[in-house]
C-alpha cells in the first residue's frame, strides 16, 4: 500500500502538525497506562478490570469532545459503574444481566448528561466478575479523578491547550 504524502506547503504543515499532535498524545497515553500498570501491581489489581484504556485514548487523544470532559469522564465512570452494581444486585452474575446492565448504563449516561463510551465496559466488568462494591470507589471514582487531573496537567503543560474544553 502506497501512502500519499501531500506535495503542499499546506499539505506538508498539516501533515506536520498531525504528526506533533499524535505524538504528544501517544506519549500522554503512555505515560497514563505505565502510571496505571504501575498503581495496579502496586494494589495487587489486574490492569485489565481498571477500565480506563479507552477513556486515556479518548481524553488525550481527542480532549474537545464532549464525552473527553471532566463530567462526561468522571460521571460516566461512576453511573455506569453503579448501574452494574445495582443489576448485580438485583440480578446476579449472568451474562444476560451483563448484557442488561450495559444497555441501562448507556440510558443513565444519556439521561444524566454523563456520556462517556468508554465507560461502557464498567457494568461488564462489574456484573461478568462478580465485583464489589468498593470498585465503584477504587479503582473507579479515584480512577477517573485521577485521569482528569492528568488530562489537566497534560493539556495545559505539555500540549499547551485548554481542557476541559471552555463552557460555550
Amino acid at each position: 500500500m502506497k501512502m500519499d504524502l501531500p506535495r503542499t506547503a499546506a499539505g506538508t504543515n498539516k501533515l506536520r502538525r498531525d504528526l506533533i499532535a499524535g505524538t504528544v498524545a501517544g506519549l500522554g497515553g503512555a505515560i497514563a497506562i505505565g502510571t496505571m500498570e504501575w498503581f495496579s501491581v502496586s494494589a495487587h489489581y489486574p490492569l485489565a478490570a481498571i477500565p480506563f484504556a479507552t477513556s486515556i485514548v479518548l481524553v488525550v487523544g481527542s480532549p474537545e469532545v464532549e464525552p473527553a470532559q471532566p463530567r462526561a469522564l468522571i460521571g460516566g465512570h461512576v453511573v455506569s459503574a453503579l448501574v452494574g452494581l445495582v443489576v448485580l444486585w438485583l440480578t446476579g452474575p449472568h451474562s444476560w444481566a451483563a448484557a442488561l446492565a450495559v444497555g441501562l448504563a448507556i440510558l443513565a449516561m444519556y439521561l444524566t448528561d454523563t456520556f462517556h463510551p468508554p465507560a461502557g465496559i464498567n457494568p461488564l466488568l462489574v456484573v461478568s466478575h462478580n465485583l464489589p462494591w468498593s470498585f465503584l470507589l477504587a479503582p473507579v471514582l479515584a480512577g477517573a479523578l485521577l485521569l482528569a487531573a492528568f488530562a489537566y496537567s497534560w493539556h495545559r503543560w505539555v500540549s499547551r491547550r485548554f481542557w476541559p474544553r471552555p463552557p460555550r
